[in-house]
């Protein structure tokens, strides 16, 4: 076994036990089904936390002294010196930004989500992986964080509450977050995976869809202690839901639009894993991505709509509803992963006219031969990482809808799993996806991740955000978040760095370097943007023992682009 994949699973057996012994039952819980190395790097990392919960007697043999390391911590109890907590808030040049928690156990929060209403930009919601869920008695783990001053500090936040629907089955949020308004009301809607947290990969299982808006979020009926409060988000559904334990859906993102004779709309895509113990490959699993529409009340959802009907290994849907009406997909057919060879990720869309829900043909964006990996590893980093595709639309002139593909890739993967220098790619399309320009790099050196795009539909610019570790040039191990303002043709015009200093990310007293999330998102209007992302700034002590040490925070920036 690598030694990078020791030290991953000696952090995870810290993690798992003292997480364990704040959240389960003393008796334990009934063991899952058994899941794969392979498995476990593909699915999200919010159902991954609870299986390791759920399975600690995975953990190698040789790591037994972590658990009684563990033991020893919970037992001795107790606060600490109660110490520096350090700064919430800071700002630099036209930069502000600001923790967007009230987190006082010193437990992770990232994978952000966020969005703005366009017609009040003082409303803001932000969602999170909040690991304050592995402590809440129901096991909700889907964090939401509202503002009604435009971000400028939190006004109230909790715990997506779960959902159950007819004959289904309650679950609890369970993390990947997707958070948008409406442009015609500002409702305010959210997403979560919704599986059981005992058993996630052996039970049923959902895609949660929610609806609330700002009275309701600032109503005394919505408490304001942090909980899954039903009265908070009072309208929730499926989406899609899974009675098949062989089956996770995974990996959901949605966006709220008007789309043609349909009107306002949920369109919702997911990756549907089939699990199978008995399937003939290595990685143990084939998987598919689905669509489904909902209205906009989420009184009704269409069965589910295959979209990548000829791949057998995909991930990373992303969904847009073009100032056209018309429905964008995109998503990664990832080749070698099944086979135990060198990945290539092929980037591809679909697009389904104004208010159809029948898609036209799938049309490759680019095939990519250097993919940060499933299972691979940057050269200076621990925490898990692969290529990931977005897209949005722009209304370019009012003639034709310009989609745009953003991604990461690696320069250089020696061994075909280490992934040096990754950069931040562009293209675009101006025939429904057809045809593809050229890729542009639009990051500068270094290693840059996780990407986020978004149009400002107020101007002719784009937005773009990444992860950088440019910044620490000896070593390419501290990150900071680095944006770009993009023209119409992809060239960008200006660049900012976002954060300063630069952010240790193995500074989490639980995570280490070993999660960080799947993604970060902007949201762009009038000039200005938003980003979500998670750091290590803030200090606090953990389940209140010991001294208050850096931690990771979900954060907002709020910047001029």
């Amino acid at each position: 076994m690598a030694f990078h994949h020791l030290a991953r699973l000696a952090r995870w057996a810290l993690v798992v036990v003292v997480l364990s012994l704040v959240a389960l039952p003393a008796s334990g819980v009934p063991k899952g089904r058994d899941m794969t190395d392979a498995e476990l790097a593909h699915l999200s990392q919010a159902p991954t936390v609870r299986y390791w919960m759920a399975n600690p007697d995975d953990a190698p043999a040789h790591l037994t002294d972590l658990f009684s390391r563990a033991d020893r911590l919970r037992a001795r109890g107790g606060a600490g010196d109660a110490g520096d907590h350090g700064d919430a808030r800071w700002g630099h040049g036209s930069v502000s930004n600001a923790v967007f928690n009230a987190d006082t156990d010193g437990l992770p929060q990232n994978e952000e989500s966020v969005s703005a209403c366009r017609d009040d930009r003082d409303q803001v919601i932000m969602g999170t992986n909040d690991y304050r869920g592995l402590i809440d008695p129901e096991g909700n783990f889907t964090g939401w964080h509202f503002s009604d001053d435009g971000g400028r500090s939190l006004t109230k936040e909790g715990l997506l509450p779960p959902v159950s629907e007819g004959g289904t089955a309650e679950r609890p949020s369970g993390g990947d977050p997707v958070d948008n308004f409406s442009e015609v009301d500002c409702d305010i809607f959210a997403a979560s995976l919704n599986y059981d947290p005992v058993d996630p990969f052996g039970n049923s299982n959902g895609i949660g869809i929610y609806k609330t808006d700002t009275d309701t979020l600032t109503s005394a009926a919505c408490g304001d202690d942090g909980a899954p409060d039903p009265d908070c988000w009072p309208t929730r559904r499926y989406a899609a839901f899974s009675e098949d334990p062989t089956h996770f859906l995974d990996k959901e993102w949605f966006d709220v639009g008007v789309s043609g004779d349909a009107g306002e709309v949920v369109w919702v895509t997911y990756s549907d894993f089939d699990i199978d113990p008995d399937e003939p490959n290595p990685a143990g699993f084939t998987a598919e991505i689905f669509a489904v529409r909902c209205d906009a009340d989420l009184t009704g959802c269409t069965d589910p709509i295959p979209i990548s009907e000829d791949d057998i290994d995909v991930q990373f849907s992303d969904v847009t509803i073009g100032p056209d009406g018309r429905v964008y997909v995109t998503w990664s057919q990832i080749l070698g992963e099944l086979e135990g060879t060198a990945q290539t990720f092929v980037h591809k869309v679909r697009v389904a006219e104004p208010g159809s829900t029948e898609f036209g043909p799938e049309h490759t964006i680019f095939s990519e031969d250097l993919a940060i990996p499933f299972g691979g590893v940057l050269h200076a980093n621990d925490f898990r990482v692969a290529t990931i595709l977005k897209n949005d639309v722009k209304d370019v002139g009012g003639t034709y809808p310009r989609i745009y593909a953003i991604w990461d890739a690696c320069r250089y993967r020696p061994l075909d799993t280490v992934c040096e220098e990754p950069t931040i790619w562009l293209s675009h399309s101006d025939d429904l996806g057809e045809t593809w320009s050229q890729r542009r790099a639009i990051s500068r050196r270094g290693d840059n991740y996780f990407p986020t795009i978004a149009d400002d539909p107020t101007g002719d610019d784009l937005a773009a955000a990444w992860f950088t570790n440019r910044h620490d040039p000896v070593f390419h191990n501290r990150q900071d978040v680095e944006m770009v303002r993009l023209d119409e043709n992809g060239r960008v015009e200006r660049r900012q760095r976002i954060t300063r200093p630069s952010n240790e990310s193995e500074a989490d007293p639980l995570l280490g370097g070993t999660f960080i999330g799947d993604y970060i998102e902007i949201f762009a209007h009038r000039g200005r943007a938003l980003i979500g992302y998670n750091a290590n700034y803030r200090k606090e002590e953990l389940l209140g023992l010991g001294r208050p040490i850096p931690q990771q925070d979900n954060y907002l920036a709020r910047t001029r682009y």
